[in-house]
């Protein structure tokens, strides 16, 4: 068996934490536009007169777009560059915001959430990828879920934002907010560089050599350099969509195409996308407690996000995957059994803390660490297109999961419902422990030669 050359232990500066930052908006855009709509959908439903179907249209739209952004996002990014990008997606962000704030009517509130979600899927295909770019191994893990620390803080603000305008029922507000982000994002992106490893994969060697040391803040950067031609080496021409079928990539690709069904599947979205709809039924009467609820949701999405970008380079990837799910599957388990009682009282309460737990597990395992080990387990030559497949095969799976959900609540019930989703987490904690191998420490040409020769072996 080929054993792995020791781990470069490469310099990290605030101009990667400034690189990582201003990418990880494109995150907080992504949690913001998903997490908008659940207070939102309350007033527009009102003024439109929604059906259930039409309910889920406007909320389920937005994967659509993702999910067309994220397939062709990976391959853009590869040819583009993922700076250039990540431009276009804040230029998309700020255009479907703009649209959404001013629709007057409903077909006008589709096209405008659709837009949405094509920057939502450039986002999660692109990011990813740059931030673990340009950050060394020891801190990879945590800075690339800076991501998804964003999303979580995207969903909160816009829990807090729904809640602000939720007495006027200014739900045009809610959605133009997006606004502002899009364009910081524009703005940040302008003054940031590409990534060393596009540079160096499409021929600009000498500045890439130029931008790593500018980003390392060092001019030794001879080892990590080293490391990146061997991989180049490896891997002349570009990729294509057949390689990911090939020997050396087809476990990764089931890994990453594996996670991004079950980090959807088990249901978190429901909560992102509905959950003041699911708290009101358990009991809680008022559209603003409802959204506050949720926001407490959120704030509890954001703390144990960073516990977990914390616990991430400490504990390891394995570990946290296998432990939160566990949580989901318990949580889940008893979130059927509490819509199975009377509703209202201390019960509400209860469906509202157990959600939290839910959230809690999901924030230290699925939800970071499927948008990190899809930007670390692929080789650099198909990187950006396995990345993309995944990011698009996990949106057109959360868009099966919202599109039926308020359907399945009417046909199953709740309990039915959320046992359904535990069911789907028993599986998804099996794939992992079998199948899900720990990335902890090592580089990302690391990574690459153990599947090349894990498959060699």
């Amino acid at each position: 068996m080929a054993v792995s050359p020791p781990a470069v232990q490469a310099e990290e500066t605030g101009f990667v934490f400034a690189a990582a930052a201003f990418a990880a908006l494109g995150g907080f855009l992504f949690g913001y536009d998903t997490g908008v709509i659940s207070g939102a959908l309350i007033f527009i439903r009102t003024q439109f007169g929604l059906s259930t179907f039409q309910q889920e249209l406007v909320v389920s739209v937005v994967l659509v777009g993702a999910a067309v952004g994220a397939l062709s996002g990976g391959r853009l990014a590869d040819i583009f560059g993922r700076r250039f990008m990540l431009l276009i997606t804040a230029l998309i962000f700020v255009v479907g915001a703009i649209v959404c704030a001013a629709a007057p009517s409903l077909s006008v509130l589709v096209i405008g959430r659709l837009i949405v979600g094509l920057g939502i899927g450039l986002a999660s295909s692109t990011v990813p990828i740059y931030i673990s770019e340009v950050s060394p191994a020891q801190t990879r893990g945590w800075q690339v879920s800076l991501f998804q620390l964003a999303i979580t803080i995207g969903i909160l603000a816009a829990y807090l934002v729904d809640y602000t305008f939720s007495g006027s029922g200014a739900w045009r507000w809610m959605l133009g907010l997006a606004f502002v982000p899009g364009a910081i994002l524009g703005l940040g992106m302008i003054r940031m560089p590409e990534s060393p490893r596009w540079l160096a994969e499409h021929g600009q060697s000498d500045l890439a050599r130029q931008v790593l040391a500018r980003i390392r803040g060092t001019e030794n950067i001879e080892s990590e350099w080293l490391e990146i031609e061997k991989t180049l080496a490896a891997a002349e021409e570009r990729g294509r969509f057949s390689d990911l079928f090939g020997p050396s990539v087809r476990t990764a690709l089931v890994i990453g195409i594996g996670l991004a069904i079950f980090q959807q599947v088990t249901g978190i979205n429901t909560v992102i996308y509905y959950a003041p709809l699911i708290v009101r039924s358990a009991g809680i009467p008022t559209a603003s407690g409802a959204i506050l609820a949720t926001a407490g949701i959120g704030l509890v999405n954001v703390i144990m996000t960073i516990v977990a970008m914390w616990l991430i380079d400490h504990v390891g990837r394995r570990p946290l995957l296998l432990v939160g799910i566990a949580g989901m599957i318990i949580s889940l388990g008893v979130l059927g059994f509490v819509f199975r009682m009377p509703t209202g009282g201390a019960l509400a309460w209860l469906a509202v803390i157990t959600l939290m737990v839910y959230v809690a597990s999901f924030a230290i395992s699925l939800g970071p660490i499927f948008w990190l080990l899809i930007a670390e387990i692929y080789p650099l030559k198909v990187r950006g297109i396995a990345e993309g497949s995944a990011a698009g095969v996990n949106w057109a799976f959360n868009f099966l999961v919202s599109i039926t959900f308020l359907t399945l609540v009417e046909v199953l019930g709740p309990s039915l419902t959320f046992w359904v989703y535990a069911l789907l987490a028993i599986a998804s904690w099996l794939f992992s422990y079998y199948l899900v191998p720990e990335t902890k420490g090592r580089t990302l040409e690391e990574i690459e030669h153990s599947f090349r020769h894990r498959h060699a072996d």
